[in-house]
């Protein structure tokens, strides 16, 4: 648990005010509304500690790490 609040934390540096900020699909969760290039090196190496990482095919971050809703 203290992972993920640790690593919503950082992705709401990048966009606070995010009314939406999961999507969960098929074991994915994924993060609305934070673009991976406004996200600094430090912070993504952060998250990829965390288990986020920027999908390859639309470039948001995601985690398999916390299942899915």
């Amino acid at each position: 648990m203290k992972d993920l609040i640790k690593a919503l934390n950082i992705f709401m540096k990048y966009n606070p005010n995010i009314h939406s900020p999961f999507h969960c699909e098929h074991d994915t969760l994924y993060i609305c509304g934070v673009e991976p290039e406004e996200v600094s090196d430090e912070d993504k190496k952060e998250l990829e500690n965390l288990g986020f990482f920027v999908g390859e095919e639309d470039d948001g971050f995601m985690s398999f790490r916390y299942g899915s809703c």
